[in-house]
């Protein structure tokens, strides 16, 4: 700017901020007009525009209390209003500080630590025993990730290092800092521990050292770069020793001379991370080729190696299992790091190296980015491509064989991670180049035994591998589909879930004690691991449709694997409708599989209580009905095999005999009679087995047939006495009136009532239209009929309305009237003086006056006028005898001397009945 300009410039910027510099600009002025001013000893002025000098310290000022605020706002809103998004976005500004080198980025990670140990809820947490939510774990988990990066910044001083170390180390030791598994002493307060298991009973999960949130950001405090060997592989394309004899387990260069990095893995990935982190893209790049070319080197010797041992370790069934602790779903997420540092590599905007738009952010948004195959890398095969390496990585890291992880909060971990995993993995187009990096992998991974998750023998409790196994399957069908099918049948199993699995020489206590038989309580996945098998083998039968020999297989691994009712009637149910697609005639083999499936469910739940089973047992029907008559056949003939003797008659038989199944199978006269003629031996053997619940059933299923139907009769006869209830007798009763068996219903009628028993107080029983039928009945059929069930009324029914209400329909017509043979009897009314209606008249009478007693040595005065009309009631029947009126008259006189403290009661009487 001129002189003018610079003179406008400062007045303007005066004016603007008045208020905020107006002090500032005051005292310049006074030491500029100052001859002897420092101001003035000094030739020219700072630039502010110009940005720091090269060898300054890049710090900005930061607001602390600004960040303090936010933060501590965002943890008290819960999760709430999108706060764990606004904290990601700080975790994001960390990272954007340390890419570009700002000294700042690990004091605000230090605010941002700070308020989190703060947050209340940390001890209120670990007082109530509850869990955190997933979504706060996973900011701590990032927390936990950034310590680690700012902790491995190549360049930081160490007195820098010394001083974050012991701000960790104090953060580690606060007894509310959160435990990296997640599981805060809260889960199922040691179910796993429950049982006391061999020489490792003692050192149980609850004694080991837990690892907080820090703990490997101070344990990487140790760490350094100054090995010579790693500063080459970071800082050259062109670092080879092609002398080297690659010999041995950890040489520095493979048989090519290319440069191996052999640190524990998630160690190496999370050097990667910090590189990519403090804005060394290259170097990250450079690192993470050499661990990716170290694990293949390790995945190919580890095959000679089990090639070796291989007869040997099948024949003992026996497996070990080298990594206890598995990369996916790990802390420091070191396949991920490794499969993001090579897709930002292959992801160019221009020829030089990519700019680093951070790679996950842009997979967020779902932009389908062109992802290239990068002309070669120095430490590339011929044909590879970053690209290549960044699928072959994450194949490697999701096919390894690793034990499940303790807590829920990890195992929820794993699946996610995995799921992830996939996720991105699916967004590239599989081309040739990388089809045959899919089936060089498939290969390692069902030949590499212990190292690889679909290997022969795995440990019983490793990672399953289904998830994982259904997409490699969906990718390589087209390809090759005989490995996709080996890979998705190797991945069936579930070996938690099997008594004899073999247990292996784990080095860690390895809890089997189990509340629920074979049920891992440890296991706290165990649901979603189920629901994940149930669709890989859904989709293999989705896509074996048509292929005889493949479905055979795949059902076969169905039945071996799959242990739980439901997902095999879910399997059954899918591959039912997957058979009789509309659009093709039924695939006859697919419905075969889908009926083998519903047996095994109906064998399964047969004898356990199953809140579906009434619905998957009609389903087994429809699908026996779509298979043909032969398959209803069978199932009736082994019914016992497959449901309870209620199921079979009242949905099965029923079912099999109603018009629309005849009219859906075209059935023809004498198929009609084969399923008619197994129903009934069917309905008979139900209804010997329980004939509570069968006999009725029986019945009707056997009209037809005279042989049969007599037989069905003659079990109701025979188990009347001790195996039926009058409810049941009386239905069959009526059932066999309505069927034109008047003389059978009453004999039955006559049983039921020897089981009834119908006190003074019952007057709304709802056995009593039974009764009043069955007398209505025995009288239509005549004096004798009627003589014998009185009796028997009698001595069951002791309720005076009840018996008063069967006197009076008795004394209103002639029994008979109407006879068996339609012959007209004499038409005389019958006496009361004789039996059997004298013995009925005393009988109502006797009951009146109980009742009456029962009444009233508990009656309110607001049941009196109540009581008087009952009263009303008895004088009717009383009167009915012939000398009634002598009778009602001592009772109530009865009444009067023996309830005289009842005053106002009695008074009442007397005005009712003097």
């Amino acid at each position: 700017m001129n002189r003018d300009q610079l003179q406008k410039f400062v007045q303007y910027l005066i004016t603007v901020h008045h208020t905020e510099v107006l002090p500032t600009a005051q005292k310049l002025a006074d030491e500029i007009l100052s001859q002897n001013s420092e101001i003035n000893q000094v030739h020219g002025a700072p630039d502010p525009t110009a940005g720091a000098s090269i060898d300054d310290e890049n710090c900005w000022h930061l607001d602390e209390e600004q960040v303090q605020e936010q933060v501590k706002l965002f943890l008290s809103q819960g999760g709430y209003h999108g706060s764990g998004k606004q904290l990601n976005l700080l975790f994001a500004k960390v990272r954007e500080m340390l890419k570009m080198r700002d000294s700042n980025g690990a004091r605000m990670l230090t605010l941002i630590t700070e308020q989190f140990m703060a947050d209340p809820r940390l001890s209120l947490w670990r007082q109530q025993g509850t869990a955190m939510t997933d979504k706060y774990r996973q900011l701590w988990d990032e927390l936990g990730a950034l310590w680690m990066c700012i902790v491995l910044n190549p360049h930081c001083k160490l007195e820098q290092k010394a001083s974050w170390l012991k701000q960790l180390k104090k953060w580690n030791s606060v007894d509310v800092c959160p435990w990296e598994d997640g599981n805060h002493g809260s889960e199922l307060p040691n179910l796993t521990n429950a049982l006391p298991q061999g020489a490792n009973a003692n050192q149980d999960s609850s004694n080991r050292p837990h690892r907080t949130v820090f703990t490997r950001a101070i344990e990487a405090c140790d760490l350094h770069w100054q090995d010579s060997h790693l500063q080459h592989i970071i800082s050259s394309d062109l670092y080879t020793n092609y002398c080297y004899h690659d010999d041995t387990e950890t040489s520095l260069f493979d048989a090519r001379g290319w440069p191996l990095w052999h640190e524990h893995v998630p160690t190496a990935c999370a050097r990667v991370d910090a590189l990519r982190s403090h804005g060394y893209p290259r170097e990250a790049l450079r690192l993470a080729i050499a661990i990716v070319n170290t694990l293949r080197r390790q995945q190919q010797k580890q095959l000679e190696m089990f090639r070796t041992q291989k007869k040997e370790l099948l024949h003992k069934s026996i497996t070990s299992i080298t990594n206890l602790e598995g990369w996916v779903g790990h802390p420091l997420d070191p396949v991920g790091t490794l499969f993001s540092s090579l897709m930002e590599a292959c992801h160019t905007e221009d020829e030089n190296f990519p700019g680093f738009s951070d790679f996950t952010e842009n997979m967020g948004q779902g932009k389908s980015l062109e992802y290239q195959h990068l002309p070669a890398h120095k430490f590339l095969e011929e044909g590879e491509s970053y690209l290549t390496l960044a699928v072959e990585v994450a194949l490697i890291g999701l096919g390894q064989q690793r034990i499940m992880p303790d807590g829920l909060y990890t195992q929820e971990k794993v699946c996610r991670n995995e799921e992830q995993l996939i996720s991105k993995l699916q967004e590239i187009e599989l081309d040739d180049t990388l089809v045959k990096i899919f089936r060089k992998q498939a290969i390692f991974l069902l030949e590499a035994g212990p190292y690889s998750g679909l290997g022969e023998i795995i440990h019983r409790e490793s990672v399953p591998m289904h998830t994982f196994a259904k997409y490699l399957f969906t990718s390589l069908l087209p390809h090759d589909a005989e490995m996709a099918y080996r890979i998705a049948l190797r991945a069936m199993r579930l070996l938690v879930l099997e008594s004899t699995a073999p247990t292996g020489d784990l080095t860690r206590p390895h809890h089997i004690a189990s509340v629920v038989p074979n049920r891992y309580p440890r296991w706290f996945t165990l649901s979603h691991i189920e629901s994940q098998q149930c669709e890989l083998a859904s989709t293999m039968l989705t896509a074996a449709k048509g292929d005889v020999r493949r479905l055979e297989t795949v059902l076969e691994s169905i039945q071996k694997n799959i242990h739980s009712s439901s997902h095999i009637f879910k399997l059954a149910q899918d591959a039912f409708k997957i058979a009789t697609l509309m659009d093709s005639l039924p695939d006859i083999t697919l419905l075969k599989v889908s009926l083998e499936l519903g047996l095994q469910v109906m064998r399964m739940t047969l004898s356990t209580l199953n809140w579906r089973r009434r619905e998957m047992v009609r389903w087994l029907v429809t699908c026996a009905t779509e298979v043909g008559v032969y398959a209803l056949d069978s199932i009736m003939q082994s019914w016992f095999t497959l449901f309870t003797p209620t199921e079979a008659t009242s949905i099965v038989a029923t079912t099999v005999m109603s018009n629309s199944t005849i009219v859906r199978l075209h059935l023809d006269c004498h198929q009609q009679e084969k399923l008619a003629s197994s129903a009934r031996t069917l309905a008979l053997q139900c209804s010997m087995k329980d004939p509570q619940n069968c006999a009725l059933s029986a019945l009707t299923l056997c009209e037809k047939d005279h042989i049969a139907f007599e037989t069905a009769y003659q079990i109701v006869l025979d188990t009347a006495a001790t195996g039926m209830s009058y409810t049941q007798l009386f239905t069959i009763a009526r059932y066999m009136e309505h069927r034109g068996y008047p003389m059978r219903a009453y004999k039955l009628a006559t049983l039921a009532l020897t089981h009834l028993n119908l006190s003074y107080n019952q007057d709304t029983h709802p056995a009593i239209n039974d009764v009043l039928w069955a007398c209505a009945l025995s009288h239509s059929l005549g004096k004798n009929e009627l003589a014998a069930i009185i009796p028997l009324v009698v001595k069951s029914v002791k309720c005076a309305t009840v018996l008063s209400d069967i006197l009076r329909r008795c004394t209103l017509t002639t029994p008979g009237m109407v006879g068996l043979h339609g012959r007209r009897n004499s038409g005389k009314l019958m006496s009361l003086d004789k039996a059997p209606l004298r013995q009925l008249l005393d009988a109502t009478i006797g009951a009146y006056i109980n009742t009456t007693h029962s009444r009233l040595t508990h009656i309110s005065p607001r049941h009196y006028s109540e009581f008087i009309e009952f009263l009303s009631k008895a004088r009717e029947t009383f009167l009915m005898a012939h000398d009634g009126h002598i009778q009602f008259t001592q009772f109530i006189d009865n009444l009067k001397q023996i309830y005289k403290g009842k005053k106002k009661l009695m008074m009442l009487v007397r005005e009712r009945f003097g």
